[in-house]
């Protein structure tokens, strides 16, 4: 008899469950306090929302100059049309924030948007600082956003952090050796000229040039002469030559082919003996003239 009224007993209780009843004095059980990192934060997998304000930029990004008006109309466009994109951010226990790993533009144009929240891709695992800085640069150089002298600060901290070669770094940003070695021969400059590289008062090719030169006072006076737009690049690179001693050699001329993959056939030709650096510039220079034709809707004969 026992057996079958504790049988009954639960089975009335399951009964009065199923219909709704519910103890008057019953209070629920409280839900356990949020750790931290997920305060604020509505995440589905990996990608969800986080309360604005639990996110801050990174304090080693290689990138610290931003354009106040590019960032009033990707603010405008992402008022209109929402986030199209998450950042990418890990979580810093130091700091009880998420810290951002690519997308500081993102970030800042949706706070100047007024937007509580922001999509984000959350980074669970750990990154070291090697691979944090590696992911901030292929993104900063995809989009063109660094200057020239943060990419140079940037390639020579990987090369620190590593013990990388020029080439390992080009390797690892998929990107030419050139324009590495290009980028950290800018951090020999005298500092006067690195301002005005910085303020662009001197394009990043002439500056490449000058810093050919080993002595810095020498620099300093060539950049004066190029920043007041009296040498060209050209002028700039003609200049290093003569003061270094060096003559543009001389003799019969100069003709290279290169074939692509499919099917274009570049020519490069002087009537002078020239070296590759040479062939190099004439192609960088080439290049710049297809692009302003490009951007002119120049049609192609």
């Amino acid at each position: 008899m026992a057996n079958t009224q504790s049988i009954l007993d639960t089975v009335a209780g399951h009964l009065d469950e199923s219909l709704g009843v519910r103890d008057r004095d019953s209070v629920p059980p409280l839900s356990p306090v949020p750790r931290p990192r997920d305060a604020g934060r509505r995440p589905v997998r990996n990608v969800g929302q986080v309360t604005i304000d639990h996110v801050m930029a990174d304090p080693d990004q290689p990138r610290v100059e931003f354009s106040e008006e590019s960032l009033d109309r990707l603010a405008q466009s992402i008022r209109d049309k929402g986030q199209l994109s998450p950042i990418r951010v890990r979580w810093s226990d130091e700091l009880t924030r998420w810290i951002i790993v690519s997308g500081e533009r993102r970030w800042r144009a949706t706070k100047r948007a007024g937007l509580s929240t922001i999509e984000c891709y959350f980074h669970e695992e750990e990154l070291d600082r090697s691979e944090i800085l590696e992911q901030q640069l292929i993104e900063n150089l995809l989009r063109e956003d660094l200057q020239p002298l943060e990419e140079a600060k940037a390639f020579a901290s990987l090369m620190e952090m590593n013990g990388w070669t020029g080439k390992q770094v080009a390797e690892a940003l998929r990107i030419a050796p050139s324009q590495v070695s290009r980028g950290l021969a800018l951090l020999k400059l005298h500092p006067d000229v690195q301002a005005q590289v910085a303020a662009g008062e001197i394009s990043a090719r002439s500056a490449y040039e000058i810093s050919k030169l080993p002595d810095p006072e020498q620099q300093r006076r060539l950049a004066e002469q190029t920043a007041a737009k009296k040498y060209t690049h050209a002028d700039a690179a003609r200049a290093v030559r003569q003061r270094k001693g060096q003559r543009a050699p001389m003799g019969r001329g100069t003709k290279q082919t290169f074939l692509t993959h499919d099917g274009w056939k570049v020519i490069v030709s002087a009537k002078r003996k020239g070296n590759y650096y040479e062939v190099e510039q004439a192609l960088v220079g080439a290049l710049d003239e297809v692009r302003i034709r490009i951007q002119n809707n120049v049609i192609l004969f």
